[in-house]
């Protein structure tokens, strides 16, 4: 609970920075590309984590991996590894995508299809979206064959299942109960 408030706290304070330098959408890339690789390579998380791990160690590393990123990003790095509280890198890059998406009042819409989404097929999405919620959406679609067909849309609190997959599990319950 308490990383997480200090990570809105840095998030808020890195998007103020931003906004003045008017860099903000920069930013909100690099941090887009932070929380990425964090995701992808599960040895940068462990060693943001470790405290066996030298702060200087940390910074060459983030150094080296984010080596282009704007410097109100690379002041964030800077500022959280003197802080001592660099293993909340992660999770201040997604609050601050977060906050950079409300105040662009923006929203993502979360697809997870069997297939990659045809061009089509996302304008429907992000036409009725819109419709539904009344804010500019983006789409992060997500492959997987596991739901057989249909999609699953994600978009905020709200999830809408138009899978085979559970189409086929609510027939089986239907089957078990009867």
């Amino acid at each position: 609970m308490a990383e997480s408030r200090a990570a809105i706290r840095y998030a808020k304070a890195v998007l103020s920075l931003a906004s003045d330098n008017k860099v903000a959408e920069v930013v909100n890339t690099d941090m887009k590309q932070i929380v990425s690789v964090i995701a992808e390579n599960s040895d940068l998380g462990a060693m943001l984590q470790s405290p066996v791990i030298r702060s200087s160690d940390k910074k060459a590393v983030l150094t080296s991996v984010f080596s282009g990123v704007n410097a109100a990003t690379s002041s964030l790095i800077d500022t959280l590894i003197a802080n001592k509280r660099i293993a909340l890198l992660g999770d201040v890059a997604s609050k601050y995508i977060q906050l950079y998406d409300q105040l662009r009042d923006t929203q993502v819409a979360k697809v997870t299809s069997a297939a990659p989404l045809t061009e089509a097929l996302e304008k429907k999405i992000l036409a009725k979206v819109k419709e539904l919620t009344g804010k500019t959406t983006e789409i992060e679609n997500t492959v997987d064959e596991s739901i057989l067909g249909g999609f699953i849309l994600r978009v905020g609190d709200l999830q809408y299942d138009a899978s085979i997959a559970n189409k086929l599990n609510k027939l089986k319950r239907e089957f078990t109960l009867n």
